[in-house]
């Protein structure tokens, strides 16, 4: 993909999988999650503050997140480089929430309101993609 198209998919709505090395020398850890990119940015998610996911980011400072195409054609992007974890972000997490629900998202919102988050930022550094759609013949 050239570096406009990947950043047009990433930014996207897709369900990421973001991955993190297990700091006890385990395979790493994959999940998905909600995630929002603009071109030339960090890869932005909200997380819950007692996830596992969340102690692996503190502790390896670096994660890779995939997005893919689920139907023909097959295509993905996915970014690696490391992250920072900074204080909750209402506005962000409300952001999230309306990209992934739309109109349900205030009841989302509600309903986790006591939740305790944080906001990872991934700045990406290597890309990795493929668009079958480029393929020939395909």
């Amino acid at each position: 993909m050239t570096t406009a198209n990947r950043e047009a998919f990433l930014a996207a709505l897709h369900v990421g999988v973001l991955a993190v090395a297990d700091d006890s020398g385990g395979a790493p850890v994959a999940v998905p999650v909600w995630y929002r990119y603009e071109p030339g940015g960090d890869v932005v998610m909200s997380l819950g503050t007692d996830g596992v996911k969340t102690h692996l980011l503190a502790a390896s400072a670096r994660a890779t997140l995939c997005a893919q195409q689920e139907d023909l054609p097959y295509a993905f992007v996915s970014v690696d480089g490391p992250v920072r974890i900074d204080a909750p972000d209402e506005e962000e997490r409300a952001r999230l929430a309306s990209r992934y629900l739309g109109e349900l998202a205030p009841r989302y919102l509600e309903a986790t309101a006591s939740e305790q988050t944080v906001t990872v930022r991934l700045t990406p550094e290597r890309w990795r993609t493929q668009d079958y759609a480029q393929l020939p013949d395909f």
